[in-house]
């Protein structure tokens, strides 16, 4: 009977311990989800003519938009993790549930894309704003035509909510569920390359392969991506699990058809169907930068 009670007050110590520290975790977690940010968004040009929103489209195919916020972007559930989180990709539309009513002016727009604010001021989860930041203001104005012009969907959002593993991923540094506290919103804009065959150009281009592939691009497993998800490959110089023996032509193939040079198809989690729209220069040009990226082992990210 005494065994018993010692073993009743030990597990009852330990649920009590586990309820603080899921109490620490929640307050911890909350206070910087609910941060208001006072960031004044940046009004660039939105222009209206037929080539700037085709090219508008074209940032938004190659920059994996519609990934997120699907071909219509009327928007989806992209993590449904509860443990981790339920998270939405917002319907861009002037649809019913649609975010665009609240983004009255260009600026409203800068601010959610390039800095992940929204026009209330709370922080976007897991809007990858660090991938946008760089953008420059002419393709973030065009794409920001392009969205405008979009037929309205009518797609309401659900709920969003992050759980205690998500909570504590975050805490801990793993999941980035908040970008705008990743960017510095008093920083002067950074210059952006002239589009080109070049390094720098590239680099700018390969913004968009962060968020898969990771700060250093070494792939590995994305920090509260579903299970099923496949990892990102590396796609550094390194010769054993990156791409350092690949030519340019096989890179190309790779990343306009889906298909390795050994013959075997990229997972279908690689939207090359996306990437396959970049121009022959744009291409050569992260080809030129992915040259230049230090060599890291796969999963380093």
């Amino acid at each position: 009977m005494r065994l018993l009670r010692w073993v009743g007050i030990v597990a009852g110590s330990i649920l009590g311990l586990l309820v603080v520290c899921l109490g620490i975790i929640y307050a911890l977690s909350q206070r910087r989800i609910s941060r208001h940010y006072e960031v004044a968004g940046r009004d660039v040009p939105v222009p209206t003519d037929s080539a700037s929103l085709a090219w508008g489209r074209h940032v938004a195919e190659t920059r994996g938009c519609a990934i997120c916020h699907t071909a219509s972007l009327g928007g989806q559930t992209f993590i449904d993790v509860p443990p981790v989180a339920r998270l939405y990709a917002a319907n861009l539309t002037s649809g019913k549930g649609g975010v665009a009513a609240k983004y009255a002016t260009p600026a409203d727009w800068e601010r959610s894309i390039r800095q992940g604010v929204a026009p209330d001021g709370r922080a976007l989860l897991f809007m990858p704003a660090q991938e946008f930041y760089h953008i420059s203001d002419q393709d973030l104005g065009a794409l920001i035509a392009w969205i405008r012009s979009r037929p309205p969907v009518d797609h309401e959002q659900p709920a969003q909510s992050v759980g205690p593993v998500g909570r504590a991923l975050f805490l801990t540094g793993k999941l980035p569920l908040l970008p705008a506290e990743l960017i510095d919103h008093q920083a002067a804009r950074p210059t952006t390359p002239v589009a080109g065959v070049t390094v720098e150009y590239g680099r700018y281009l390969a913004g968009t392969c962060v968020g898969c592939h990771g700060e250093h691009l070494s792939g590995g497993q994305i920090p509260g991506a579903p299970p099923e998800m496949a990892h990102p490959m590396n796609i550094t110089t390194d010769t054993v699990t990156g791409i350092g023996k690949w030519t340019q032509a096989e890179f190309t193939k790779a990343i306009r058809e889906g298909i390795r040079p050994d013959g075997t198809h990229l997972k279908p989690d690689m939207p090359y169907q996306q990437f396959a729209r970049y121009s022959d220069d744009e291409v050569a040009a992260i080809w030129m930068y992915l040259r230049t990226v230090p060599a890291k082992a796969y999963g380093g990210r």
